[in-house]
């Protein structure tokens, strides 16, 4: 299902949003805070109305010209920062005040599979000011998905928990598109959020859409700013094979070619998401036998920016896919550096995110 929007947002300062996506997976709206990342995620809910906008969803068109398809007609569910539940109402009334908004016979979601999903069947007699932060917000993701929605739309659900409760809150988020297939829109400043979640990228920045498509290419592309931050990374897919007893190292396959991760034994077969730090990305001209480095793979040069007076960004080409490498000028002086030129990524470190 492709979304296609042309949003023109009049603030302070004008905002300008046009863009085409496949709506799958978790597609993040990414940005720095104030960019109008909640602003795009309202217009396409329908909560604010902006003349001469255009948004066709799929097959059907929820704006364009005099037509508009006001919120509560549109076939989507929204999860705000704040779990904003009823507080006279147990954990079990707040979810099945969602279905005042369907039909029962039209919901494909069974209510017990969402209680299920979210792990909530313990706290369904419990009030809602017993809660946690994050138990308050998987309760409002079960309402939101009572409504039985095509499109999940959240806007920062975990900006208000500590770390802890987010670290417990991601599993369950990343669960839901593979679970139930609702594709999700998820509007987020942080870089830990969109590595573990978005499948997609919607990246805002100067009041403008620099760039939607899948968070892979994204996050690599030398023209946008993503490439060139200081915590610049690579995201990786990769599938869990084998396991060393002897040392815990499990052995994972991907289009790079294998990883070595420590850890405790991940699922034979299981999926998982790799994020390579571009500052843990070193270069050799020549594999190194005597290296403490695990993970070294061959990669050809496809690019080299200065980042400023002493480093530099060199992008990879590792079997079709690009890596990022953070190092010296004079690293790439040393090494001669240049376009097409074979050399071995160096992994330092390399972080299991799922």
């Amino acid at each position: 299902m492709k979304l296609r929007a042309a949003f023109n947002i009049q603030r302070s300062t004008p905002l300008n949003f046009q863009f085409e996506i496949d709506l799958q997976g978790i597609t993040a709206v990414f940005g720095k805070s104030g960019c109008g990342k909640t602003s795009l995620l309202r217009a396409l809910a329908g909560l604010e109305k902006h003349p001469g906008s255009y948004l066709k969803v799929g097959e059907e068109i929820w704006q364009q010209n005099e037509l508009f398809i006001p919120a509560h007609q549109r076939p989507l569910a929204y999860v705000f920062q704040e779990a904003s539940l009823f507080p006279h109402l147990n954990v079990r009334r707040n979810i099945e005040y969602g279905l005042k908004r369907i039909q029962q016979c039209d919901s494909k979601i069974p209510l017990e599979q969402i209680i299920e999903l979210m792990e909530l069947d313990l706290l369904l007699d419990r009030k809602t000011n017993y809660l946690s932060g994050g138990e308050q917000q998987r309760v409002a993701i079960a309402r939101a998905l009572a409504v039985n929605p095509s499109i999940l739309l959240m806007d920062e659900p975990l900006s208000s928990l500590d770390q802890t409760r987010k670290d417990e809150l991601i599993p369950y988020i990343s669960s839901l598109n593979r679970e139930l297939n609702i594709p999700i829109i998820y509007v987020t400043h942080s870089n830990e959020e969109i590595a573990r979640l978005a499948d997609q990228l919607i990246f805002i920045e100067d009041h403008c859409i620099k760039a939607a498509g899948p968070i892979e290419q994204l996050l690599t592309r030398a023209d946008l700013s993503l490439s060139h931050r200081a915590q610049a990374e690579s995201i990786i897919s990769a599938v869990a094979d084998t396991y060393d007893t002897t040392f815990h190292l499990n052995q994972l396959n991907s289009v790079l070619g294998p990883f070595t991760v420590p850890g405790d034994a991940l699922p034979r077969a299981k999926s998982i998401r790799l994020r390579l730090a571009a500052q843990d990305v070193s270069l050799a001209l020549n594999v190194q036998e005597d290296s403490s480095i695990l993970n070294i793979l061959p990669a050809v040069v496809k690019g080299i920016q200065d980042e400023n007076s002493a480093q530099a960004t060199v992008y990879l080409d590792m079997n079709g896919q690009t890596v990022l490498a953070r190092i010296t000028r004079k690293s790439v002086a040393r090494l001669q550096l240049e376009i097409g030129k074979k050399v071995y990524a160096q992994i330092k470190s390399v972080a299991v995110l799922a």
